[in-house]
């Protein structure tokens, strides 16, 4: 049995159907709801704040490996401690989904939780693997509202091009390494196959509509307004200071994804094809 925490999120839902799809038993875990999760046999939902290893524990026992994905970029949950619980529930494998930023910014604000959880899987005595992707091709999802209403996408940094990497390659990278061999003590950058900026997935957005967006660039206090709406303030600073002033290596186009999939990281162009309903006004 495999347990999957943050299961009704854009990395979680598809990551429990793949291993489904692939005859696993697995534990869905969410603290909300569960009601998104895919109603189907081998599937169990169970809801539980990973802030809390004791209330955890029960959807641990006879796992023999552990998705971990936490809230909030892990500024409240005792990463320790919940791998202390998951060993003792008889784990052996945990596969964690951090940041590309807990290895390009590991002392910043934003990251250091995500960064000093790596180290405590590290150290938890079970096999490890550790994804670090860089930005989601779903961070496109923002821009629904405003192509729908008025044709126009609205993003801060315009020309700043950056390798986005979908969620759906996260979740077959994690599916490969729960149940595969020879990911064990791995850490795995996930990117997409080429580096796109702003201007130009709302230029890819724009052809795959048949029609040109209007692209407006937001200023950085814009920017971080509308971030703050769905994230704490460190981790709204420290994704303005990725997408505005990046490093090399968050430049870089990685070949994890390829190396592990034996298949391409998915384009933007591709993932827009699959979710191009979404825009349609």
């Amino acid at each position: 049995m495999i347990v999957v925490t943050g299961a009704t999120g854009n990395v979680g839902r598809p990551l429990v159907e793949s291993l489904a799809d692939a005859g696993h038993a697995v534990t869905a875990v969410s603290r909300g709801v569960t009601s998104g999760l895919p109603s189907r046999p081998g599937v169990s939902p169970v809801v539980a704040d990973l802030a809390d290893p004791a209330g955890v524990a029960p959807a641990l026992v006879g796992a023999q490996a552990l998705f971990l994905l936490v809230p909030g970029a892990g500024a409240h949950v005792d990463g320790p401690a919940l791998l202390r619980a998951a060993a003792d529930a008889g784990v052996r494998r945990v596969v964690l989904l951090s940041s590309q930023a807990a290895g390009t910014r590991p002392t910043s604000v934003s990251h250091a939780p995500l960064a000093a959880l790596e180290t405590a899987v590290r150290s938890s005595g079970l096999d490890w693997t550790i994804l670090r992707p860089g930005g989601f091709t779903t961070n496109a999802f923002a821009w629904v509202p405003s192509v729908r209403a008025e044709r126009t996408v609205l993003a801060p940094y315009a020309d700043v091009a950056l390798p986005a990497v979908d969620p759906g390659d996260i979740a077959d990278v994690a599916a490969a390494a729960l149940t595969g061999d020879g990911h064990a003590g791995r850490v795995y950058g996930l990117t997409g196959p080429e580096a796109t900026s702003p201007r130009r997935r709302a230029e890819i957005l724009g052809a795959a509509l048949g029609e040109e967006l209007r692209f407006v660039e937001l200023g950085h206090d814009q920017a971080r307004e509308q971030l703050l709406r769905a994230m704490p303030a460190p981790v709204a600073d420290g994704t303005l200071d990725i997408l505005g002033r990046p490093t090399p290596e968050e430049r870089r186009v990685s070949p994890d994804v390829p190396a592990v999939l034996g298949r391409p990281a998915t384009s933007f162009e591709d993932w827009v094809g699959r979710n191009l309903d979404a825009f349609r006004g």
